[in-house]
């Protein structure tokens, strides 16, 4: 089967996965993580390219970014690896690719799906065994957004998220976030925010898919297993 296009769709949310090629580890030490954040600042600034979270585990990237146009987020992934591949061999004395040759993307609407989109990312260091709260880790978005911290990098949660109705004011909403960065989500959402990402397809509402469907005649969803059922 042929692989499908990359979605891409200029001015929405898009839950990006970058991964290292098999074996290596893309962060060794904090001056590596500090240099990729540079990167990922100067490239999306660049490519006007928003970000909204992120997060820098030992052999993946993961983001949710809004692309002004669409071909912009394509333009900063190839930057951020131009940016910081090479600082990164020289600081460690290899050569060679770092990140697998394609990064995963899929367009994420709706303030539910957008919400746990959020969550999915900043949770990650929990699912990958890093223990304590998600707020004092180092490398991801969530202690901007649960206000322990500012982070200049990142852009305002898209204004379709539900992250704005948590609360009222800025401190209701941090606090209530802060209190969902420490519940996992389910495991169905947890492999529906995976596959959705991993194959590429749109994430979100019925009403958000079917808008996305007036506009490009790409496949948005997953089909339905097993064959097409006959007329009658």
């Amino acid at each position: 089967m042929a692989r499908l296009s990359r979605l891409v769709v200029a001015g929405l949310a898009h839950h990006v996965s970058l991964r290292a090629v098999s074996g290596s580890e893309a962060f060794v030490d904090a001056a590596d993580h500090t240099l990729f954040l540079d990167a990922l600042r100067r490239s999306g600034a660049e490519n006007h390219v928003a970000i909204h979270a992120c997060v820098l585990l030992g052999d993946e990237v993961q983001l949710l970014a809004t692309p002004t146009v669409a071909e912009d987020l394509g333009r900063m992934m190839q930057a951020l690896a131009r940016f910081y591949v090479g600082a990164f061999n020289r600081r460690h004395g290899r050569s060679g690719a770092l990140w697998q040759s394609r990064f995963r993307a899929a367009p994420v609407g709706g303030a539910a799906d957008l919400l746990t989109c959020m969550l999915y990312i900043e949770q990650a260091p929990r699912r990958s065994g890093v223990s304590g709260l998600m707020v004092d880790f180092a490398w991801s978005s969530a202690a901007h957004h649960a206000g322990v911290r500012s982070n200049s990098l990142l852009a305002s949660v898209p204004p379709a998220s539900g992250y704005w109705l948590l609360g009222n004011t800025p401190f209701e909403r941090e606090a209530a976030y802060a209190a969902l960065l420490e519940s996992p989500l389910a495991k169905g959402e947890l492999t529906r925010v995976e596959a959705t990402t991993l194959r590429g397809w749109a994430m979100g509402p019925g009403e958000f898919i079917a808008s996305l469907a007036l506009d490009t005649p790409r496949r948005l969803v997953a089909g339905t297993r097993g064959r097409p059922r006959k007329a009658i």
